[in-house]
């Protein structure tokens, strides 16, 4: 075949250090467009960006000349300094959690994905984060260390 096709969507998940409320709930949109931004540049665009005060959800092709390993550092390393520059304080440095969950989604379970994170501020009035990383793991079968998972 001469040419390489691709249309891999990925689940992406990842929190602020110690799942902080750091982010604050009137700039969630402007964080949101910045990481979507941030995904679009690299080659993967963004699909549905979400998330609450300490974690967000990302669900976006994978381009084809991408590692994912490489696009989520980029991601994680770039808009943490842009949230150090345009809304850091001299009292508390901005960070990302080391470590992510990133999960296949099928083509045919994209508009459920994206109704799930658009829906994540209604959701967390009922479950934590933890919770629902737990159940995030489990419905995709993979194994979650407790001991790593949280700090």
């Amino acid at each position: 075949m001469p040419q390489s096709l691709s249309k891999l969507y990925v689940h992406l998940v990842f929190s602020t250090k110690r799942r902080a409320d750091t982010i604050p709930k009137s700039h969630l949109a402007e964080v949101h467009a910045y990481i979507a931004e941030i995904f679009n540049n690299h080659g993967c665009p963004a699909v549905q960006v979400g998330g609450t005060t300490n974690h967000v959800h990302i669900l976006f092709l994978l381009g084809k000349q991408t590692n994912l390993a490489d696009i989520v550092r980029k991601v994680k390393s770039s808009s943490s300094r842009w949230i150090n520059e345009v809304y850091g304080n001299p009292f508390h440095h901005f960070d990302w959690q080391d470590g992510y969950g990133a999960f296949s989604v099928g083509y045919r379970h994209v508009d459920a994905v994206m109704a799930y994170i658009k829906g994540q501020e209604e959701h967390h009035r009922k479950a934590t984060f933890q919770d629902e990383f737990r159940r995030v793991c489990e419905l995709y079968n993979v194994p979650l260390d407790e001991r790593y998972a949280w700090d």
